[in-house]
């Protein structure tokens, strides 16, 4: 993820970052220029239609269309941005179950062999899940200090989960852990899969296809079609307006796909890493 000082304008208005949307678009932008300048110039120097060549009411279509086209792609920003924040939400509360879990044990448990166990295997969860959300498959994961093994062919958060259930039912079995103190912690050991299931969700339930295609020849359509009445009022000026017209609207439905699925290893995606490194932190410290 990007980090900014959000109140810097200057970095903002004149550097170009590697997620900036011109970089990606750069090609098509000159294509769009070209484009445009051989419209202006098979109406102006080919053609030579005049001011009262019908041609110039398309302009009208460009009028009405203008109002559909931006609340299609404020709609697709902001769906797109409920799901990177809902992201983030989820792993806020992941954080903080994860922290409950450590002090809760903490307070419990006496015996150094079950809270080194706990103080490994509950940060392994978030380490094990934002693997798993980043599609990064990695073979069999040995963790440090513990003599676990993830099998990457079955579902990697579950095994962790299933490793951690197992545990404290064997401390209660033992009368380690009593059926108060099971309850106790019950929430925290539940909302583990409850995150990651809603994570679930957002990755695996992208935009509808024909939504998204849509947009995209909407775009397309309208941004090509504008220089044919525009060259009238503007010339050859035509060009600049209209590259920058193509970027502007592209640029949203860019940032949109982006953060859309908030779990991958783009600019803009949620820092998952680092979250779960400071999961692991904060454990430690808990335990310590």
């Amino acid at each position: 993820m990007v980090q900014y000082n959000t109140k810097d304008w200057i970095t903002f208005i004149f550097k170009l970052h590697q997620s900036d949307t011109f970089r990606k678009l750069l090609p098509l932008m000159f294509f769009i220029g070209a484009y445009s300048g051989l419209i202006c110039f098979l109406e102006m120097e080919y053609f030579h239609l005049g001011e009262d060549s019908k041609v110039k009411n398309i302009s009208i279509m460009h009028g009405m269309l203008g109002f559909v086209i931006s609340l299609l792609l404020a709609y697709r920003t902001n769906t797109a941005y409920d799901r990177w924040w809902e992201g983030r939400k989820l792993w806020g509360s992941l954080v903080n179950s994860s922290r409950n879990l450590a002090l809760k044990l903490a307070a419990i448990l006496d015996n150094e062999v079950d809270r080194h166990f706990y103080q490994k295997v509950i940060p392994l969860y978030a380490f094990v899940l934002q693997k798993y959300l980043a599609d990064d498959e990695s073979g069999l994961v040995l963790f440090e200090g513990l003599d676990l093994q993830i099998d990457h062919t079955k579902h990697k958060p579950n095994q962790v989960a299933k490793m951690i259930m197992k545990k404290s039912n064997d401390l209660y079995n033992t009368g380690r852990l009593s059926g108060h103190q099971l309850l106790y912690i019950n929430a925290e050991l539940q909302s583990f899969t409850d995150v990651c299931g809603a994570c679930e969700r957002i990755k695996n339930t992208p935009i509808p296809y024909s939504y998204s295609a849509f947009i995209k020849k909407f775009i397309f359509i309208y941004v090509m079609t504008l220089p044919f009445s525009y060259v009238f009022t503007l010339g050859y000026y035509v060009i600049p307006v209209v590259v920058f017209i193509f970027y502007v609207l592209a640029s949203l439905e860019l940032i949109a796909e982006e953060i859309e699925d908030p779990f991958g290893t783009d600019a803009n995606d949620l820092p998952t890493d680092k979250i779960a490194a400071n999961i692991k932190k904060h454990v430690e410290e808990i335990f310590a």
